[in-house]
């Protein structure tokens, strides 16, 4: 009996393993927003260098608030920061506050797209990394309390920004903040 119980235990965990990998199963309700194992890497697919110091020519701060179907999901410190190699992207965070530091030797643009793939988790129209759209949902933007249309990775930062990202049903108004009360000096 107990080998018939062991047995039937470790096939449910392999059936639910298995689950994980099928793309047609459904998402976690909030996804999971772990930062990626190679920073590097995840840097390097977003299109950004990794530098051994920070770039301060161009220095300025953004603010990102993230809702996946009814959940607050933390931005987490260490996006863009490899700790292993002592390097760091021009688009990284450093806490869990949410506020994005641009800094970089140019002033070139940066995207929401950009750091969505640093961080992991690619966004579109339809998906926010793992955390996709089902049927009646869809991906919005909101800079400043304002919808931003078309392709949320296009979306540029700009000093200040106080961007929400929010999946989750279609008809439903999202109470999107307008501002961010920035710590001094950032």
């Amino acid at each position: 009996m107990r080998v018939r119980t062991a047995v039937a235990g470790l096939v449910l965990i392999l059936a639910a393993a298995g689950c994980a990998d099928d793309p047609a199963a459904p998402a976690a309700s909030g996804g999971d927003f772990g930062l990626p194992a190679d920073p590097g890497a995840a840097a390097v697919a977003a299109g950004l260098p990794m530098l051994g110091q920070e770039m301060l020519a161009v220095h300025y701060h953004a603010h990102l608030d993230v809702s996946a179907h009814g959940k607050i999901i933390t931005v987490p410190g260490g996006i863009g920061i490899d700790t292993r190699k002592n390097k760091i992207s021009p688009l990284h965070t450093h806490d869990t506050s949410g506020i994005v530091h641009i800094e970089s030797a140019a002033d070139i643009p940066f995207t929401l797209g950009q750091f969505f793939t640093e961080w992991g988790h690619p966004i579109s129209a339809t998906a926010i990394g793992s955390a996709r759209a089902a049927d009646g949902e869809q991906v919005r933007v909101y800079r400043n309390g304002t919808l931003v249309t078309g392709d949320p990775a296009a979306m540029k930062f700009e000093p200040h920004d106080e961007i929400f990202v929010y999946l989750g049903g279609a008809n439903d108004q999202p109470q999107a903040p307008t501002s961010y009360e920035f710590p001094q000096g950032t």
